[in-house]
């Protein structure tokens, strides 16, 4: 079964436990990056009030891992969308696929790598949950069976219609993500894209990569028809100057 991670807004204090579990799991200094950087995978931010966590999605068809030319980045069957620093060419697609803008880049390495958040996998290989869940103190984040956080988090909306927005993200924007989020605001107020479609995006991709054998069989007919034809008249010209006695036309 795939695993998730429920991250209630309604119930995050801006502890900062999370971030430091994160960086200690991951072994990364323990600065006070307020944005999403190489050494800071997973931060608090603060909209009007409203505190709320940015870190990977782990999207369950993840659009980063369908541009990777080199398989660095993929979906794990238990949730993970990980990375395999051995692979990467340092060609950065993932950064520009990625609808939620999370991958960073080690600009200031001699052989930089991208970086982001793993879910914790290999403490999830361990049996073990992932750092920044084990560390909230008040739950506001959560760790399960996606299908159970869904029906806990749909639980929470039934119960208190009026303190939450009646949507769960993540539960179907770009097919569905690993992480998902319940708010009391509206979820572009908090820094989230609203406009991102409910399929996967790299089924976009394969949409258009689909039409291409016809688009070439198409262009190729096209393309042979035009030699023919200019082919034709370099012939019947041949032809004419033949029987007028003129001199031959190029049959280039």
């Amino acid at each position: 079964m795939s695993k998730a991670i429920l991250v209630d807004t309604t119930r995050c204090i801006s502890c900062g436990a999370c971030v430091s579990a994160c960086k200690e799991a991951n072994g990364l200094p323990q600065n006070e990056d307020t944005t999403l950087t190489a050494q800071t995978l997973n931060i608090v931010e603060s909209h009007s009030g409203v505190f709320v966590r940015k870190f990977c999605m782990h999207c369950q068809d993840p659009t980063c891992a369908s541009v990777c030319p080199v398989g660095a980045l993929r979906k794990t069957a238990v949730g993970p969308v990980i990375y395999e620093e051995s692979r990467c060419m340092g060609c950065r697609y993932c950064m520009m696929a990625c609808p939620f803008g999370i991958p960073r880049y080690e600009w200031k390495l001699v052989l930089p790598k991208v970086k982001k958040c793993t879910m914790c996998a290999p403490r999830q290989a361990k049996g073990l949950q992932p750092a920044c869940t084990e560390a909230c103190p008040v739950q506001a984040s959560i760790f399960g069976e996606r299908n159970e956080l869904l029906r806990e988090a749909e639980n929470r909306l039934r119960q208190n219609p009026a303190g939450y927005v009646q949507h769960i993200y993540g539960k179907d924007e770009v097919g569905g993500t690993s992480v998902l989020y319940l708010s009391a605001v509206p979820f572009e107020a908090l820094g989230f894209p609203a406009n991102v479609p409910h399929d996967p995006l790299p089924m976009y991709t394969y949409r258009v990569l689909s039409k291409i054998p016809n688009v070439v069989a198409v262009g190729t007919v096209l393309l042979g028809g035009i030699w023919w034809i200019t082919k034709r008249r370099a012939e019947v010209a041949y032809a004419e100057g033949e029987e007028k006695g003129t001199p031959k036309a190029s049959d280039g």
